[in-house]
């Protein structure tokens, strides 16, 4: 069997400037979708995760809008919605591509939970912004109310709650996602750890939801090392990964080791808000018994599967 788990980024669902119906959203999923099912008509069994940045800062939204009339859910609550939605609309057009290229396969979400650790140091400093932007008054009323960490961004010219960002440990679901994509059958396609999971801390009496998010790409990490996944794809707008990305003398990488990687990190040649994680997710994964990373772009997936495109990053 060929697998792999595939880590497709927030642009893959919602484009800058787009309001985020439904319309719009299966439409950007359309042209990833038609990428990843010409990969599985190469033979792939895939588990993908993706982001919901967008979604889940709408979904709470919708909650303080609506709070004088229905109780808002918490943040994990709202995670949860948010696989839920985008979860719909991948299956349904992946299935919708698979059927045009007269694939059988099937194609199914799983609600995600991810364990972190209460004692995390993210817990206390929170530093992940989300949700809307407030006025001063208003920001200093709900951190009275809530609790909540409010934060200034000097650039918009507001007050956005910040929230922990504690590094995912293990995906509790694992064991499922294992026997479907290795089911025997490869008939099942499993779309899991969407937005980085629910985060989830382990008590005395179970596990129970935090105010938190996770880090997608991390998680897509976790996930690929819990099923014993041998090859980790994320899926970004770039078609390769670059140091000294947007200078002159900018440099793609198309083949690298992860000692190369660590010291270009360690360089500073990826930015916190971009490349960064990715870096992150990729040195975290061959650390634990990964065989190879694939950073490209959609339109490059089938080009890079075969080493002729974006950047390959080995032990």
């Amino acid at each position: 069997m060929k697998t792999a788990v595939v880590a497709i980024g927030g642009n893959a669902i919602l484009l800058a400037g787009e309001k985020g119906s439904k319309e719009e959203q299966l439409k950007n999923l359309k042209t990833t979708c038609k990428y990843l099912a010409q990969l599985i008509r190469e033979g792939y069994d895939l588990v993908i995760t993706h982001g919901n940045g967008p979604q889940v800062g709408n979904i709470l939204l919708q909650n303080e809008l609506a709070k004088s009339e229905i109780p808002p859910m918490a943040l994990d609550v709202c995670n949860a919605e948010s696989q839920g939605q985008i979860g719909y609309l991948l299956q349904q057009t992946l299935n919708n591509e698979l059927q045009a290229l007269k694939i059988k396969k099937t194609v199914v979400s799983v609600i995600t939970q991810v364990l972190v650790d209460k004692k995390d140091p993210a817990f206390k400093n929170p530093a992940k912004p989300i949700g809307q932007y407030y006025k001063e008054k208003e920001a200093k009323q709900l951190k009275r109310d809530k609790g909540w960490e409010m934060r200034f961004d000097s650039k918009r010219g507001g007050w956005r709650r910040v929230v922990a960002s504690p590094v995912p440990q293990e995906i509790l679901e694992h064991d499922a996602i294992l026997r479907l994509i290795f089911s025997g059958t490869s008939g099942i396609v499993v779309i899991a750890s969407g937005g980085g999971g629910i985060p989830v801390i382990k008590t005395n009496k179970g596990y129970e939801g935090v105010e938190a998010v996770i880090d997608k790409d991390l998680a897509a990490s976790v996930l690929a090392r819990n099923i014993n996944e041998k090859l980790f794809i994320i899926l970004t707008d770039v078609p390769n990964v670059s140091i000294n990305f947007g200078k002159a003398n900018q440099k793609n990488l198309n083949k690298t080791t992860l000692k190369e990687v660590k010291q270009y990190l360690q360089e500073g040649h990826f930015a916190a808000g971009s490349m960064g994680p990715k870096i992150k997710a990729a040195i975290s994964f061959l650390e634990n018994k990964g065989k190879k990373v694939i950073i490209t772009s959609p339109e490059n997936l089938l080009k890079a599967i075969k080493g002729k495109a974006g950047t390959e990053i080995i032990n």
